[in-house]
Order: structure tokens, then sequence, then C-alpha cells
């Protein structure tokens, strides 16, 4: 059982509620989070438009949606390490880096899915 009590329906409802307060909190507290977004609303057109077929535009739109996806959970670690003080510690300096480290390799899953698409797109 949940912990809220909640089943069924009611729990969906309330799940989704929770992930809209996510993303808002992603939105408000997160710069990266921003400018990221920004980047998907700018070549989310670009995908559905010059993707040579739909699988294609999926999956271009799949990998940005997938930086998305790292940027909150790397924002969500670094918030809980955050949560327990200021101080400098290697463990908690260690869980941030790699929390970074998973975004930077999220563009370069993306950037690689793109250039292989458009490449041989266009004959490259």
């Amino acid at each position: 059982m949940a912990k809220t009590g909640a089943t069924g329906f009611t729990r969906i409802i309330n799940a989704a509620g929770y992930s809209w307060a996510g993303l808002k909190a992603a939105y408000t507290n997160e710069a990266a989070f921003r400018q990221e977004l920004w980047l998907v609303i700018v070549l989310s057109p670009v995908a559905i438009i010059f993707g040579p077929s739909y699988a294609d535009k999926a999956v271009l739109l799949a990998s940005l949606i997938f930086i998305l996806l790292i940027e909150i959970l790397n924002s969500a670690l670094e918030a809980v390490v955050d949560r327990f003080g200021d101080e400098i510690h290697p463990l908690s300096g260690r869980a941030k880096d790699m929390g970074s480290a998973a975004v930077l390799l999220a563009f370069f899953i993306t950037g690689l899915i793109w250039f292989s698409v458009f490449s041989e797109m266009l004959g490259l």
C-alpha cells in the first residue's frame, strides 16, 4: 500500500501532481535545467521538421528529453547532498561530480544520436 493510503486512480493523480511539482521545482531552482529546457524547445522543431523518418524524429526528441531527465536526477542528488550540510566532504564532492558527469554523458549521447541521424541523411 502507498504511504499516503491512496490507491488506484487517486494514487496516479497524486503521483502526477508530485511529478508536476518536481518539474516546477527544477525550472524554478535550477539554472542548468532552464537552459537545457530552452535547448529542447529550440531543437524539438528541428527534429520534427528535419528528422528523416518518424523513428528518427522520435529518437532525436527522446535524446533531448534524456538530457532533461539526467539533469533532474543530478539536481535531486545535489539537493539531497546539500540537505545534509554545507561542510566540505569528499563523498559529497564525489556524488556531485558524478551527477555532473552523468549530465555530460547525456549530452555526448544526444550529440552522437543527432550526428548519426543527420550525417546519414546528408550522406556523410
